[in-house]
């Protein structure tokens, strides 16, 4: 008989999918939905709290230190590989466990994941000390400012000690694809931080009172981020994991240090460089410069965190077919939405940081068109760099990335120091450097998923010519146009997007990727609402 016909087979028959790993709560189609619904909401709260905070900072701190607070964060975060980076480890783990019904192993994982963090706690201390110590002489602070330079510099330190502690149940969500549990309260933690760093300003702390903020909104976001995971993922916990998983998980956990490492040099070394040669201030207006678009591209971030754990099944299920047709409609997706963000950046980015913080603070149309691109680049490569980090093996990819990172740092520094290109030289210099990733890691998707790189090649004509006409038409018409008020700001952002959206998609996606795209997108919206 049909079990659809009766209740008890039914049941039975739903046990025993379950007992196999078959049963989800939600399809991978729904799940990555509100996995992207949760990550937009926590990125809207980011840039709202971006747009609010950092007027108020410059105003606050002054110019001169808030570029200081600028140099200072990049330099603490250079910290953040020798922690070890379990969080990484045991995320993308699960991810690949995700069918698996050994729950004692997943606790090991947990159990590894916490060894690890303790493995690299006396590294990071002794790390954080030095840094504590040395800051105010690396950043040429006035002697007035050393202790303040130093306990901001604590802080941010005591920041990055927990973090790594405090990611564990946000790792485990994660990786079990179940992110979208956490819905809205990440949002909330990134406004109450923003509200922290709002008081700290109103009660005059200066520099130290800034730096708290991030530390307090840390410790609040591991509360809560634990009892969502206790109640949402039933085999949460810690055991003692055998010796030689321990030392798989570390040699797993030190090449994600090591790629952590290779990131923060190629993302976060611009302010550091521009500040020692340059000036601080020369920091404030590039930073101020690069938000929005960074902020913005962002977006695309979001979307393939919110993918890439189904992704991971995928892949880890060895449907290779599948995995390069989601892979296929991610970067048309971000191809879309960099073209999008970039027109409307050239055009109205003089306008909204003139509103915003004052027109002192705009680089120029030309750093602005060499920002765009640099970070264009990035979001590219980081996207086929998570694909690699699914199969868990990551050693080419680090060696090429470190390759790429020096490469950056140099090519950067020489643009600046040597034939003194400014920002726009600093953006050039880490364009070439990092043009070493823009084709070694394609190739190596390519070679994963079994895609020929004649194909690849073959898919990159057609966008790349209509995104530079794009980007060219912006840069000629973007001193035709300022708009005085929010209000007409608003207006014409909107107009731009409107127009430029619907032309980029029909004249850059391809015919074979426009349907399944559109209908991807209303699976989506379709699933949304939940039941």
């Amino acid at each position: 008989m049909d079990s659809t016909t009766h209740p008890q087979a039914s049941t039975a028959a739903a046990v025993e999918r379950a007992s196999r790993g078959w049963l989800p709560d939600r399809s991978l189609t729904q799940k990555a939905s509100l996995n992207l619904l949760t990550r937009t909401l926590e990125h809207v709260a980011m840039v709202a709290v971006g747009l609010v905070i950092n007027p108020l900072l410059v105003a606050g701190l002054g110019s001169y230190a808030f570029g200081l607070w600028q140099v200072l964060r990049q330099l603490c975060g250079y910290l953040s590989p020798a922690s070890g980076r379990p969080t990484q480890a045991l995320k993308w783990t699960v991810s690949t466990k995700q069918s698996s019904t050994d729950y004692d192993d997943k606790r090991r994982d947990v159990g590894s994941a916490v060894l690890v963090w303790l493995a690299f706690l006396p590294l990071l201390g002794t790390l954080g000390a030095m840094l504590v110590w040395l800051a105010p002489s690396w950043l040429d602070a006035p002697a007035e400012m050393h202790s303040t330079v130093r306990l901001a510099a604590a802080f941010s330190v005591a920041t990055i000690i927990m973090a790594s502690l405090v990611h564990v149940p946000r790792a485990v969500l994660t990786g079990e694809n179940l992110a979208y549990k956490r819905m809205g309260l990440s949002a909330v933690l990134v406004l109450v931080g923003g509200g922290l760093t709002a008081l700290a300003l109103h009660l005059d702390l200066g520099l130290a009172g800034v730096a708290a903020s991030p530390l307090i909104t840390a410790v609040l976001t591991g509360v809560m981020f634990l009892l969502v995971v206790r109640r949402n993922v039933p085999w949460f916990g810690i055991a003692r994991p055998a010796r030689q998983a321990a030392r798989r998980f570390l040699g797993l956990s030190t090449w994600f240090l090591v790629w952590r490492a290779v990131m923060q040099v190629m993302r976060a070394s611009d302010l550091v460089l521009l500040g020692i040669l340059l000036s601080l201030e020369s920091v404030t207006t590039y930073s101020l410069t690069k938000h929005i678009p960074q902020t913005i591209i962002g977006l695309v971030s979001v979307i393939v965190t919110a993918s890439t754990p189904g992704l991971g099944g995928i892949i880890g299920a060895r449907k290779f077919r599948k995995a390069t047709e989601v892979r296929s409609e991610l970067m048309s997706l971000t191809w879309l939405t960099l073209v999008v963000v970039g027109v409307t950046v050239l055009l109205w980015n003089r306008s909204f940081v003139g509103l915003w913080v004052g027109s002192q603070h705009y680089a120029g149309a030309i750093p602005t068109l060499a920002i765009i691109l640099m970070v264009s680049q990035f979001t590219l490569i980081r996207n086929d760099a998570a694909i690699i980090d699914l199969t868990l093996n990551l050693r080419n990819k680090v060696i090429l990335g470190a390759i790429a990172a020096f490469l950056s740092l140099a090519a950067a520094g020489l643009a600046v120091k040597s034939f003194g290109m400014g920002i726009t030289g600093l953006c050039l210099g880490f364009i070439a450097g990092r043009g070493v990733l823009s084709l070694a890691y394609p190739w190596m998707v390519g070679r994963i998923l079994g895609i020929p790189a004649t194909t690849q090649l073959a898919r990159l004509g057609r966008p790349g010519l209509v995104g530079a006409g794009f980007l060219m038409a912006a840069y000629a018409l973007h001193d035709e146009w300022l708009v005085s008020s929010w209000m007409e700001l608003v207006a014409a952002i909107a107009a731009t997007v409107a127009l430029v959206l619907p032309l980029a998609f029909y004249g850059g996606v391809s015919g074979d990727l426009r349907p399944r795209f559109l209908g991807r997108l209303r699976s989506l919206v379709a699933q949304l609402p939940i039941r």
